[in-house]
């Protein structure tokens, strides 16, 4: 076992793991954040990307141990003092999902796509997202979604 420590959602955590727990783990089972959710085991769907040190990242493909002094953001992170985020709003308005299993991954993706490209096109929205899966829609919703938020930043 080691001990990691975290900054999750502004706030200092503990864990003691084992070196082969996934960070997706640690942050489902012993954090209690659920919405960061687990799709694939394979790292293909993209249902578990969260913020590692401000970047997107498929909790999924890193060791909780590597992730110690790390800061991660999920997406019960991304509110502000009870007001959704531009990229929640977005998604709540442009109806950017259907069943809402990928719409975690998705907004924490957008959120580094937004950071990096603050008025994206519809292609690089669409690259910008391609690392995450979505067997409800057809994606235009989403894409919409992901302009409206750009436009409210």
């Amino acid at each position: 076992m080691s001990q990691v420590a975290i900054i999750v959602n502004g706030k200092a955590r503990k864990a003691d793991v084992e070196p082969r727990m996934l960070l997706v783990h640690v942050l489902r089972e012993q954090f209690n954040l659920t919405g960061t959710h687990l799709g694939c085991d394979t790292s293909q769907c993209g249902a578990c990307t969260v913020l590692v040190d401000g970047r997107s990242a498929k909790s999924c493909t890193i060791f909780a141990v590597q992730a110690d002094g790390s800061e991660v953001t999920t997406i019960e992170g991304l509110a502000t003092d009870g007001q959704l985020h531009p990229l929640q709003k977005g998604f709540w308005d442009a109806h950017g999902l259907q069943c809402g299993y990928c719409t975690p991954g998705m907004i924490m993706s957008a959120v580094t796509l937004l950071r990096d490209t603050p008025d994206p096109t519809e292609a690089q929205i669409r690259e910008g997202i391609a690392g995450n899966l979505c067997r409800c829609t057809g994606y235009q919703h989403i894409v919409d979604a992901i302009q409206l938020a750009a436009g409210r930043r």
